[in-house]
């Protein structure tokens, strides 16, 4: 098995959405993801009053769920079409807000949020050592979530089958999760709305764990 192949951003290369292809592809992902934003709420036990960053936020879907269960939210994307396509469809919700960034340069503050998730795109991820420790900033130091979901991909896959990851990756990227000072790293399968994912769900290590 090649490097690559275990590679959890093996799509690092792939630039970001733009233009009018970028906005076809913003509205298409507004339709069929709300499975994955109940199951990244149902990881991270989402409460109201909770913070919570969205890494790589899209056209918002699963920040306007974390909003409507009472959480405040920062949605982060660095592609300025998302960005539009997400503050159109949340026009209405005053506790979500969207700002440019990426993995590995969150513009949100130190501590600041207790569950950090990136949906469908740490695969995208430039550097995954960098974009985890940038959550490990981010996220609270005590019972602070992670919750990296991705579609179940083979190996071999090719084209948009690809895009996601197969257990090998999935294993790759807890284990990286381990490294960087995460602990009760687990992966699960899951299976909704036609579509079957793989996650990796972490906390961020207190200042009372060794």
């Amino acid at each position: 098995m090649s490097e690559l192949d275990c590679a959890p951003n093996h799509h690092a290369h792939y630039a970001p959405f733009a233009g009018i292809s970028g906005l076809i592809a913003a509205l298409s992902m507004t339709i069929g993801r709300n499975g994955d934003a109940r199951l990244a709420a149902r990881l991270s036990g989402v409460s109201p009053g909770d913070t919570v960053v969205d890494v790589g936020c899209g056209p918002g879907v699963a920040a306007r769920h974390a909003a409507s269960l009472g959480a405040t939210v920062v949605g982060v994307d660095p592609a300025a079409v998302m960005r539009r396509v997400a503050r159109f469809s949340t026009r209405d919700t005053t506790n979500v807000s969207y700002v440019d960034g990426t993995a590995e340069s969150l513009p949100v503050g130190d501590a600041s949020a207790e569950v950090v998730w990136s949906i469908a795109t740490v695969h995208h991820w430039a550097d995954v050592d960098a974009g985890l420790a940038e959550v490990r900033r981010v996220v609270r130091r005590s019972g602070g979530r992670f919750v990296a979901i991705e579609r179940h991909t083979t190996p071999g896959a090719r084209g948009l089958a690809s895009h996601g990851w197969t257990d090998a990756q999935a294993n790759a990227f807890a284990d990286r999760c381990r490294v960087l000072d995460f602990v009760d790293v687990r992966i699960e399968h899951d299976q909704h709305d036609r579509r079957a994912t793989v996650s990796v769900t972490a906390t961020a290590r207190g200042a009372d764990q060794p």
